[in-house]
This record gives C-alpha cells, sequence and structure tokens, in this order.
C-alpha cells in the first residue's frame, strides 16, 4: 500500500507532462516551420509584399558595372550562392570597380547579407547617379562595410566612429555598433522614404537622418564632401543602388527590395 501510495504523485507528474507535451506530429510540423528560408529566394510572403530579387545567387543578372553597360569581365564572380569582389589588394581601383543594379529607385526597403574579409572595406551605395567622368561617390550616400576589429585606417580615421561598418561614412556612426567581426554575416536594411533614410544592422536601428534638411545641409557643409562635389547635399531622389570593389574581398547575398 505504501508503494502504491508513493507511486500515485509519480504517476500524476507523468500524467500531466503528457498533457503539455505536444504530440509527436505536432512537434514535426513546429521543426519544419523553423526551417530557415533557402539563401537568395523570396517566401510567399515576400513576393505577395512586393519584394524584387535582386541576386538569384547563380548568375549575375541586373548587375552592370557603373558607368558601363556590362558587368566588369574581372574583379566580380558568382561563388557559392555569393556576389563576391574578388580580393585585388588596389583600394578603390579593384579589379573590376563599383557595380550598380540596373534600375533606379525612390522611395524603398533594401535588404542585404554582407560578410568583408580580414582588414577589408567596402561599401553599398543609394540614390546614385551616373555621371561620366565620376566615380559613385561623387553624388550617392554610402553606408560603410568595414572590419572593425581589424587595423584598417577608418578605424582610426574620421569622428565617433563614423568611418566604421554600419556608418553614414564618415559623416554619422552607427549607434549601436553592433557590426559582427570579418568573415562573418550581418543583415542589413536601408529604407528610403520621401528623405528619411533609416539604417538597421542586424536586427537593430543604427542610424536615422534626414536628406534635404538644414541639419543635412549643414552636416554636408562640414564635411569634406564640399570638396569634391559641391553639390553633394543636394541628393536625388531617385537613384542606383550600387556595390563596391575597395580592393578587398566582400562577399553579398539575400539582396532584395521592396519599392515603397
Amino acid at each position: 500500500m505504501k508503494r502504491l501510495l508513493y507511486l500515485l504523485p509519480v504517476m500524476f507528474i507523468f500524467g500531466m507532462v503528457s498533457c503539455l507535451t505536444p504530440p509527436k506530429e505536432e512537434k514535426q510540423a513546429d521543426a519544419t516551420e523553423e526551417v530557415a528560408v533557402a539563401d537568395n529566394t523570396l517566401t510567399e510572403k515576400e513576393k505577395a509584399e512586393g519584394w524584387i530579387l535582386m541576386f538569384d545567387g547563380e548568375t549575375t543578372s541586373g548587375w552592370r558595372g557603373y558607368n558601363k553597360e556590362a558587368l566588369p569581365d574581372t574583379g566580380w564572380q558568382v561563388k557559392d550562392g555569393t556576389l563576391h569582389c574578388i580580393h585585388s589588394g588596389l583600394g578603390e581601383a579593384g579589379l573590376g570597380g563599383d557595380i550598380v543594379f540596373d534600375k533606379q529607385f525612390t522611395d524603398f526597403h533594401f535588404k542585404v547579407d554582407w560578410m568583408i574579409d580580414s582588414g577589408g572595406n567596402s561599401g553599398i551605395f543609394y540614390l546614385a547617379q551616373e555621371i561620366e567622368g565620376k566615380q559613385i561617390w561623387y553624388t550617392g550616400p554610402e553606408m560603410q562595410i568595414l572590419d572593425n576589429e581589424s587595423d584598417h585606417v577608418d578605424n582610426m580615421l574620421g569622428e565617433g566612429g563614423n568611418r566604421r561598418a554600419g556608418s553614414l561614412y564618415d559623416l554619422i556612426a552607427p549607434d549601436p555598433q553592433n557590426a559582427k567581426g570579418a568573415l562573418q554575416w550581418n543583415s542589413f536594411e536601408i529604407m528610403s522614404y520621401q528623405g528619411t533614410i533609416v539604417y538597421r544592422m542586424n536586427g537593430e536601428t543604427v542610424i536615422e537622418y534626414h536628406l534635404w534638411t538644414p541639419e543635412w545641409n549643414e552636416m554636408i557643409k562640414k564635411s569634406k564632401y564640399p570638396e569634391f562635389n559641391p553639390d553633394f547635399a543636394n541628393v536625388a531622389k531617385t537613384g542606383y543602388i550600387g556595390l563596391q570593389d575597395h580592393g578587398n574581398a566582400v562577399w553579398f547575398r539575400n539582396i532584395k527590395i521592396k519599392e515603397l
């Protein structure tokens, strides 16, 4: 009798656990739902929301050199499902130069994953214009890509970290500074809507600023940009999205955009 009394609480506990534990079939269904979406694809929800895939992981379709009609023969390649800029050690000269997606955007939500090599530097431009004889940075604001844990010169230049990964290059530092180290994937988003620009890195909003405002004009006036382009503050309302060849290896995947 004592043994039976002892077992009753144990049997009761196991019974409760059984009631709280989903059947095996339900567990399997949940696990299926949690499986990551394949890289360089759109979900049915994204398709319904109007997202456009800018890189399919297999071809360079849609991309061409800045101020060129086709993608450079050297410098860029599709590798292991990524759009890969090959290391050259030539700085901004690069092997192939900067590339752009062959469509202009105005109000948009842009997403990308990026990974930089040790000591590497690159960038993403937006609202950029193609001007013969000029570089993409002449008109396009830049989101900086950098190995923040290296001795790259941009880790020491600028002010308050405004040349580190996730910054509006040489203008606004990201807060928080949550970029991962070299050879690790980072997720990044740029939202542009009627002059409001928002950066999100690894799931956190790190920068918000507003084009064409007195604050924007004053910030540009105090920066180095007027030396290169006296009209830099007048960023275009519509322009290209570009990826930088800065001579270092960098990888991009899951490049997609939705027009707003």
